[in-house]
Order: structure tokens, then sequence, then C-alpha cells
């Protein structure tokens, strides 16, 4: 953060920007930097989307390295995964997990709330919504399927950054306000404890100020990000500089 005109903080880094070796997003490595060039950032992740068979990592990261540098940027990367199940597996390729922060590898894995880690794999929101409505499970339970999915995948990874935090409740009925307080310490202590940094995400508006500010006082790292898949929406907040 740094200060704007009249005094208002201005958010300097954008730690989740996707490239086209992602499927759904538009824009290259190149277009993005230029655009975190133009928004003035000091920092920039360049991220993009991975599963178990995903191949393409090494020419994502040998393109990003040979980017041009830009003064006052730092480039940094990533691969985007989602969390598997209750145990926290992570949907990433295991040479790729291994690589983490070596010169070969991503600076950290980006562990992504995409679907409910339940103990037989991942629902999807409309599975979740589904046992929810016959009973089978409780709101509380997919609550905390969420949260000690992502923090044994937090201490699996070593080198993670959590990845729009509950954005998968929304989706399944739920809200960061279904979340109790012992559970976000419980999730913050790991992530202290791992210096594993949390977003503050544009894109899906989370997690709110609830969690950011108990988050803050537990000693959490937090980002911003815009989660942006086109140029022109890297670097650029609207939300995020009124939470973070």
């Amino acid at each position: 953060m740094r200060g704007a005109p009249g005094g208002a903080p201005r958010v300097d880094g954008d730690h989740h920007v996707h490239s086209t070796f992602s499927d759904d997003a538009v824009s290259t490595l190149v277009e993005n930097l230029d655009a975190a060039r133009h928004a003035g950032l000091a920092v920039i992740r360049m991220v993009d989307h991975v599963r178990v068979t995903t191949t393409y990592v090494p020419e994502m990261l040998a393109a990003v390295r040979a980017l041009p540098a830009v003064d006052g940027l730092q480039v940094l990367t990533g691969v985007e995964a989602k969390v598997l199940d209750a145990s926290g597996a992570i949907d990433a390729p295991p040479q790729v997990l291994a690589s983490l922060g070596s010169p070969d590898g991503p600076d950290r894995v980006l562990l992504a709330d995409h679907q409910v880690p339940g103990p037989d794999g991942p629902w999807s929101p409309a599975t979740a919504t589904r046992l929810i409505a016959e009973g089978r499970v409780t709101a509380a339970d997919v609550v905390e399927l969420v949260v000690t999915a992502t923090a044994r995948a937090v201490q699996r990874a070593g080198r993670a950054q959590l990845a729009h935090p509950f954005s998968i409740l929304p989706k399944v009925g739920l809200a960061e306000d279904d979340v109790p307080d012992d559970l976000l310490d419980e999730l913050a202590r790991v992530l202290v404890a791992t210096a594993t940094p949390a977003e503050v995400n544009e894109k899906w508006r989370c997690p709110g100020p609830r969690v950011t500010d108990r988050w803050r006082a537990a000693g959490v790292t937090l980002v911003a990000s815009t989660d942006a898949h086109r140029a022109a929406d890297v670097g650029v907040y609207r939300w995020v500089g009124a939470v973070a």
C-alpha cells in the first residue's frame, strides 16, 4: 500500500494475474507486464491454472523469465490449483509442488476453493447444495471442510498463497459470516506458522472486513489481487482498497 493524493492508501501490487497459459484468460504475459507498468505497480505475480496432468509449467516459467525487466517492478510467479479433498490434497503436478521456491519452479502455489473439498473428493457447488438440502451434511460441516482442508493444503505445500479465501461459500448458499471465529483463528495460525500470504481478492470480493481485520491482528500477511484474466484489469482496484 502506498499513499495517494489526499492521504488515501493506494494498492501497489497485484499478486494474482492470469495469462493465455490459462484457458480462460485473454492477455499474454507481455500484455500483463505492460499493464502492470502502466498501473505503476511495484509487484506482479504471474499465475496460471494447473491440474495434476498439466505439462506447460516449465514453458510458462521460461516465458516469464524471458520478459524484459521493468524498473521498480518485481515479477513473481505462481500456479493456481484447487484443494481436492478433506486431506488437503492439491490438484497440481507433484514435480511442480516439489519445485516450489527453487530456481526451476514457481514461487508459490495459489490454493483455490473452486469446489468444496469433501472427504471423497471435490464436491461441486451443486453437489454440496444438494447434500445440505438432503440433510446429509450441515452448513457447519461444509464450512469446517473448507477451512480444515485449506489448512492441511497450506501445510502440505509449504510455499502457498491463499487464492480468494471463502469464495466457494456464496456458491453453496453460505457466507463468510458462517465461518466461526475459532476456525478463522485456526487457519490464521497455520498461515502465520508457514509464512503463507492470503489474498484480498478484487474479482470475488473476498475475504471481507471481518476476516481481514481478524487475520491482520493475528499477523497474517495480506496481499491484494485482481485475479485478472485480461490486461485491462491488472492493478485495477475498486473494492479491495476499501477493505485492505
